[in-house]
Parts: C-alpha cells; sequence; structure tokens
C-alpha cells in the first residue's frame, strides 16, 4: 500500500520532498544579515550607555539608558553645519547622477547608431576602475581648475564615478519599453524628449529609484574624496566630522557612537524606506 501511495503522488508533491538546500539557505541569509546588522545595533544602542558602562561590560546593554550623548551630539552647530554640507553633496551627487545617467542610458537604449555598443562597453568598464587609484591626479586636476575647497571638488568626481552603474541599471528598463509606445506617442505629436519625460520616465520609476539611492547613500559616507579636497572645516561632511570628533574627545567611546550613530541615521533611513524600489529596480536590470 505504501508503494502505491507513492505511485499516485504527483510530480509536484514529489518535488515538495524535504530539501536541506532551502534551511541552509535561510541560515546563510540570516547570518549574512546578522553579520550586517550587528555592528549598526551595538553603534546605535552604545550611544545609549557610558563610557565606564562600554568599559565594564563592552557587549552589555545600557543600565540605565543614558540620553546625554545624543542631546550633546544634536546640541552641537558643527553637526548640524556638517549634516548640512553632506545633504547638499549628496543631493548635488544624486540630481547629477540620475539626470546624466538617464541621458546616456536613453540614448544607448533608444537610438542606433556605429560604435553604440562600444560605447556602452566603455561605460560598463568603468565598473571595474578603482576610485581610489585616481585620488591624487583628480586631486591635481581639481587643483588646476580651482576647484578644491568647493561642493563642486566632491559632486562632480562623485558623479562622474556613479554614472557607470547608474548606466548599467537604466539602460535595460528604458530598452523594455515596448516601440508601439513610442509610434503611438509620436502619433500625438510627442518628440523624444517628450516620450522620455511623459512615458519612459514614469515606468522606470524603479530604477531611477535604485540609482538614486545609491548615489545618495554613496556620496553620504564618502570620506577618503571629501578628506583630500574640503581643507576647510567649514565644509566638511559628517564623516570628517566622524573623524574630527573622535579626535577630539578620543576617551569618550560612548560620545563618539552617539555621534556615529546620528552621522549614519540619515542613509540607514533613506536606504530602509526606498528598499523595495530598490529591489524591484536591480531585478529589473538583471532581467533585461
Amino acid at each position: 500500500m505504501i508503494v502505491a501511495a507513492n505511485a499516485v503522488l504527483s510530480p509536484s508533491a514529489q518535488r515538495r520532498s524535504f530539501s536541506w538546500a532551502t534551511p541552509l539557505t535561510y541560515a546563510l541569509a540570516l547570518a549574512v544579515a546578522g553579520v550586517s546588522i550587528a555592528p549598526v545595533i551595538y553603534v546605535i544602542v552604545g550611544g545609549f550607555r557610558t563610557t565606564p558602562q562600554i568599559v565594564a561590560d563592552p557587549a552589555g546593554l545600557p543600565d540605565p539608558w543614558v540620553w546625554d550623548n545624543y542631546v550633546r551630539v544634536l546640541t552641537q552647530s558643527d553637526f548640524w553645519r556638517q549634516a548640512f554640507n553632506s545633504a547638499v553633496i549628496a543631493l548635488g551627487t544624486t540630481l547629477g547622477v540620475v539626470a546624466l545617467g538617464v541621458g546616456a542610458a536613453y540614448v544607448l537604449a533608444r537610438y542606433t547608431f556605429r560604435g553604440r555598443e562600444a560605447l556602452y562597453t566603455f561605460f560598463t568598464l568603468g565598473l571595474l576602475f578603482p576610485a581610489g587609484a585616481a585620488i591624487l591626479p583628480l586631486y591635481l586636476m581639481l587643483r588646476d581648475l580651482n576647484l578644491v575647497n568647493s561642493y563642486y571638488a566632491v559632486i562632480l568626481p562623485q558623479v562622474a564615478f556613479s554614472l557607470p552603474l547608474t548606466i548599467v541599471i537604466l539602460r535595460p528598463f528604458l530598452a523594455a519599453i515596448p516601440r508601439e509606445l513610442e509610434d503611438a506617442a509620436a502619433i500625438d505629436g510627442a518628440g523624444r524628449i517628450g516620450f522620455l519625460w511623459r512615458i519612459m520616465l514614469p515606468l522606470s520609476r524603479p530604477a531611477l529609484v535604485t540609482v538614486g539611492v545609491l548615489a545618495f547613500v554613496t556620496s553620504w559616507n564618502a570620506f577618503l574624496l571629501p578628506l583630500l579636497v574640503l581643507g576647510d572645516v567649514n565644509l566638511h561632511t559628517l564623516p570628517l566630522g566622524v573623524q574630527n570628533f573622535s579626535s577630539q574627545y578620543t576617551s569618550d567611546t560612548a560620545g563618539i557612537l552617539a555621534f556615529t550613530s546620528m552621522a549614519m541615521l540619515p542613509a540607514l533611513l533613506f536606504f530602509t524606506f526606498a528598499e523595495k524600489q530598490i529591489v524591484g529596480g536591480l531585478q529589473g536590470a538583471v532581467k533585461g
């Protein structure tokens, strides 16, 4: 009877038999998530402790919870000035990346011309170029252009280094838009720019959000480039502010953790709220 029962099982039921692959996949995903999230939680929770508490029990919980560290950070004028500088640079970088990336991806996706694929390959090769290798010549070029100690010294290079990934993500979305929609828009009197603005951009919203968030978070967390080109303390961003605060208050571990938490919080929230759009944008890029 057991043999007969197994014989009548449908193929789908047989495929649902237990496999170790699924538990192992979930375990691996949880392990990766734990490794990624644990340091963030430790920094945030550590800001609610005192330095003696951290020294006595580095892995313990706040007992009692202390709010003074965060209050002290939020009442510093330097923190808000650095937050403003980070916001200006990150928003400028994001706008530049999205605008230029859409323009380049639109041409590479919808126009047919000689050398199109070679040009696209040239952009993709930019993904293999390490930004750190260009820091010294980049600084010399910015100095010759009198851009050092200005927002442009950070925004322009960040836009350039972000364009390859932006084009790689946007091009499949723009290329997947049916030609029939473009023909219908042309009949209604819409030119190529009108078709891009009124049809293609709304349909490519997941990809636009993806490249925008990636550009914003990358710019917000940038450290090496602002360190080299922003010698003026009044132009320092929050990552540089964390370094300055750490150097000034070397013995205040809890205060450093609180400052670090507040510095990374905007980018973390921005990334979290746009998570679904980012996943959809990356899936569409892979399918394309």
